[in-house]
């Protein structure tokens, strides 16, 4: 199994319309694409002093899953327009690990 983890930051301001917009729009569509190897997300928020730290997790089968996702240069990070309007900033590229453990 690979995760695929990627980092953006925003405003205290867009947090709540950042995370409804992750929630209710893009994890939802990325689910639709129905994209084989495709196994979830895990979403994860941080409130520091000044701005909200958002971490998203995709898990996939394989590295070819995750080419199916995001394309040949898949470490490349997929931001759509309406994510990027609310960030203050992101990670241009996404971070792919082996799982050597899963929890039981």
């Amino acid at each position: 199994m690979i995760s695929r983890i990627w980092y953006g930051w925003t405003s205290h301001d867009n947090a709540a319309a950042y995370q409804s917009l992750l929630e209710d729009e893009i994890l939802p569509g990325i689910a639709g694409r129905r994209i084989e190897g495709y196994r979830g997300a895990h979403l994860l928020r941080r409130d520091l002093e000044s701005e909200v730290e958002f971490v998203t997790v995709l898990w996939f089968d394989s590295l070819d899953a995750v080419r199916d996702f995001a394309g040949e240069e898949y470490e490349v990070a997929v931001v759509p327009q309406k994510a990027r309007a609310l960030l203050l900033r992101f990670d241009e590229r996404s971070a792919h690990y082996e799982v050597l453990l899963n929890p039981q």
